[in-house]
């Protein structure tokens, strides 16, 4: 146990210290000392004891281990023997064992040669009895039952390949025995699989199935198998139902497409079940499950549902191309979800050899049959299988140019339709001796698919253009018969565009394109894309857009020039502006990423599409610039009404009472009136050019317009108020430019006010300041006190504003000016802004070019606002 020396020692002088506090008197020692000393002599003897063990017990303990040593050692050395004895027996039966697989391979050569000799000695007694018309001993084996029937099948086939390379006399007789008695025997076990399919006994029919499979591939079972299944017998027996209620709404083309039609998704529930149920029976019947599989599916898309497609597109044949397109569209997408359920029943197309032929002999002799090897090396799976039998089901349909025909002739057919009255309202308001923007179109469509039958080939563009022309019912303007009476009055509305017609053109549009990519090839999709691109640019660009801004224009060149022109062809801008956007996000996020897959195509739509863009802004370009010379010209007139004595009035009174002179009333109105409508319409870069080019117009107007009047001192307070006038509503347009433009006008209308004596001043402050005096001087004419204060600016020697000043130069070269047209140097850079696609247009070539570059540059943002 665990010793304690504090606790031995309490424990031996626990009695003593009891006594010695007994006791009275000092302490004694004495007692503890011997009491000590007695307990260590003890365990002194004690350790001496111990010591004397444990010396005995080491001993006892090195000749135990030499002992144990010993041992060990005469174990490992009978271990080795033992290991010895053991590598010399495995040698030895390594030895045997290769001696027994060389005598294993001998024998199994032997062996094979002998059922080789033996198949071959049979197959020689069993030609000849043939050969003497004696089939008793097959029909002996064949009745031996299911093993029998099989080595009846492996042996027919053997004897008709023999009979076939045999050319001896009497071979001919031979043959025709085997041959008869071979169909003989396929006719047998026909109608034993019959009777076993009837009777539903699978292993019966997996007996047959093999043993048939054994004799000539099985082909005659699994097709027996297949036409006497219920699923064709009823469905020829049965008419196939059709819905009734989606046909309706089919040819709009503002309802949604169908997504099912009854019959179809009826046939389609069956077919999956069938399906599913027959991969389970082919299994458990048939050696070649996957090669009975594909037959089965092969017929059920060739019968079943090629026949109800073809009820279903019979049903649309006197329906518009859109009924046909749109059914199309809805099989496929069905047969495709259809054909990927069905994959997941792929079954191992590995065709399992026939016992009997586990050793072959001599292939030439053997002769596996044409058909079970075709089945064996079928390497086509089932869904590729179910894919060639889907794109076999639609090329009917989409071969070669007809889906693309067909789509086009329903394009064509909607929007014609759809923008008949358009159409009619644009090219009866067109002016005469003028052909209008839709007969271009149709004469151009005209040229367009007139090449397709001159040449023989087809472009993407002359499709487009034939289909328009065929199916759109339009021709020539010289073939088209004059317009009969019967036809409904044309009204004001129908002429008017509108985004929501062109969203939905672009609507109908999508849907074609979505048919086209899932009716298409992969590869056709760019092609295809690029013609329907095609057309939508002939009807939205040509007849849609574009005869929108040729009556614009026709009116304004047609307006009676004494008449205020109308601020509706702002209207039809800013229409223009908002379709143009939305035709062309269309186009850039649906269309040419479709023809992303072919570089050259989608370049060719680039450059096309460009150019129907740069078209339709130059017919912008040109109405802006007729619209803004018809404002120029009408202000020019109302200027034009102005009175010799309104700015020399005779009854100052009279004068006074009036706030503005008649001319300039009628030019505020004018002016506000175009603002207003500019700002209604425009926006960006376009407002902002257009606002630029009317009032800097105006103010040429107004500087030719000051030399024609004289001004009396009353009259210049008139003048002022006019000048005031038109300065104020040029600032509503809030164009910077404008404003230093008419402060200019304002201070040159203060000459007129000002005293003679400082009027020499005057003119070098300020605006004014930069012109040179010459360029005043008719303006300074004007003043009825011009006699006398003439006086001043004769001298320009003198420091007049022309001549030498205190420093020597001259206003002219002081101020570094010479001309009026250079005091606006900030707004050269407007007039600089041209396009340079666009030819140059007489007296506003500059303000066409910035119509179209700001046209081009507010695109994004005014697409965002029609987004939002």
């Amino acid at each position: 146990d665990k010793f304690d020396v504090k606790d031995f020692v309490g424990a031996i002088s626990e009695k003593l210290i009891a006594q010695s506090k007994a006791d009275p008197g000092p302490f004694d020692p004495k007692p503890f000392i011997r009491t000590f000393e007695a307990a260590v002599d003890k365990l002194i003897a004690v350790r001496k004891d111990v010591q004397v063990k444990t010396e005995q017990m080491e001993k006892s303990v090195r000749v135990a281990e030499r002992d144990y040593s010993k041992k060990m050692v005469e174990l490992n050395r009978g271990f080795e023997a033992v290991g010895q004895s053991f590598s010399g027996m495995e040698t030895k039966m390594n030895e045997v064992g290769r001696t027994a697989i060389r005598i294993g391979e001998q024998m199994e050569s032997v062996h094979q040669q002998r059922q080789r000799a033996q198949a071959a000695y049979d197959l020689i007694d069993y030609y000849g009895q043939f050969a003497k018309d004696d089939t008793t001993r097959v029909d002996a084996l064949k009745k031996e039952g299911k093993e029998g029937r099989r080595k009846v099948a492996v042996l027919l086939r053997r004897l008709a390949t023999v009979a076939k390379e045999v050319d001896l006399s009497h071979s001919d007789k031979t043959r025709e025995n085997i041959d008869r008695y071979c169909e003989k025997f396929e006719k047998d076990m026909l109608h034993l699989f019959d009777r076993a399919y009837r009777r539903g006994d699978p292993k019966m029919m997996h007996h047959c199935a093999q043993t048939l499979l054994d004799f000539n591939g099985g082909a005659s079972c699994v097709q027996v198998y297949v036409n006497q299944h219920d699923f064709f017998i009823n469905r020829v027996a049965e008419s196939t139902s059709i819905g009734d209620q989606l046909w309706g709404a089919l040819p709009d083309p503002d309802a949604p497409p169908p997504v099912s039609e009854p019959g179809l998704q009826d046939l389609f529930v069956e077919i999956r079940t069938t399906v599913g149920q027959e991969a389970q029976i082919v299994q458990a019947v048939f050696p070649n499950p996957a090669y009975v599989m594909q037959v089965f599916l092969q017929r059920v898309f060739a019968q079943s549902i090629q026949h109800h497609l073809e009820q279903l597109i019979a049903r649309t044949t006197n329906m518009p191309d859109l009924g046909f397109l749109r059914i199309l569209q809805l099989v496929h997408q069905q047969t495709s979800v259809l054909v990927e359920d069905l994959k997941a029943y792929e079954l191992p197309s590995v065709v399992p050899r026939s016992p009997i032929d586990a050793n072959e002999f001599d292939r030439t002799v053997k002769g596996m049959p044409a058909s079970a090897a075709s089945n064996t090396a079928t390497a086509a799976t089932i869904s590729t299988m179910l894919e060639t039998a889907m794109e076999e089901l639609f090329v009917p349909y989409t071969e070669g140019q007809r889906y693309l025909e067909k789509e086009s002739h329903s394009l064509g057919e909607l929007y014609t339709s759809y923008l008949a009255k358009y159409s009619r309202y644009h090219e009866r308001t067109g002016v005469k001796g003028k052909s209008s923007m839709f007969g271009r179109m149709v004469d151009q469509l005209s040229a367009a698919a007139a090449t397709t039958s001159n040449s023989g080939t087809s472009t993407t563009s002359a499709q487009a253009a034939a289909a328009l022309m065929r199916f759109g019912g339009l021709g020539s303007s010289t073939d088209r018969a004059p317009e009969k009476t019967t036809e409904d009055p044309i009204r004001e509305e129908d002429g008017v565009l509108s985004v929501d017609v062109a969203e939905k053109m672009l609507k109908w549009h999508a849907e074609a394109i979505g048919r086209c990519v899932e009716l298409s090839p992969s590869s056709d999709v760019p092609k295809t894309t690029f013609a329907l691109l095609r057309v939508l640019s002939a009807v939205i660009a040509n007849s849609y857009i574009e005869a929108a801004l040729e009556t614009a224009q026709a009116r304004l060149e047609a307006a009676d020039a004494k008449s205020e022109p109308s601020m509706q062809p702002l209207t039809v801008l800013r229409e223009v502006d908002l379709i143009c956007h939305l035709w062309q996000r269309y186009v850039t996020m649906a269309l040419l990423p479709l023809a992303s897959s072919s570089v050259t195509v989608r370049r060719e739509m680039v450059v096309f599409n460009n150019q129907a863009v740069s078209r339709i802004e130059g017919g912008a370009n040109q109405v802006t610039q007729k619209l803004a010379d018809s404002i120029i010209t009408w202000l020019s007139t109302q200027l034009a009404k102005q009175k010799r004595t309104d700015f020399k009035p005779k009854n100052d009174d009279l004068s006074f009472a009036r706030v503005n002179t008649e001319p300039c009333l009628a030019c505020c109105e004018t002016l506000e009136r175009v603002r207003d409508a500019a700002k209604a319409n425009l926006s960006g870069k376009n407002l902002e050019v257009f606002l630029t080019e009317v009032g800097v117009a105006f103010h040429g107007l107004l500087l030719e317009h000051l030399k024609k009047f004289p001004v009396s001192a009353t009259g210049g307070l008139m003048l002022a108020k006019d000048l005031k006038s038109y300065q104020d509503t040029i600032d509503t347009f809030s164009i910077p430019s404008l404003h230093e433009r008419f402060e200019f006008i304002r201070q040159l209308g203060n000459v007129f006010l000002v005293k003679p004596d400082i009027l020499k001043s005057y003119i070098t402050e300020g605006y004014l300041g930069r012109i040179d005096a010459n360029l005043l001087r008719p303006y300074l004419a004007q003043r009825s006190d011009w006699g006398q204060a003439e006086k001043g600016f004769n001298d320009a020697a003198d420091g007049g504003p022309g001549g030498p000043g205190p420093d020597g130069k001259g206003v002219r070269d002081r101020f570094g000016m010479g001309r009026l047209s250079m005091i606006m140097k900030d707004l050269e850079p407007l007039r600089e802004i041209s396009m340079p696609s666009m030819p140059p247009m007489q007296g506003m070539s500059s303000f066409a070019g910035n119509i179209a570059s700001s046209f081009a540059s507010a695109r994004p943002s005014r697409f965002s606002n029609i987004g939002a």
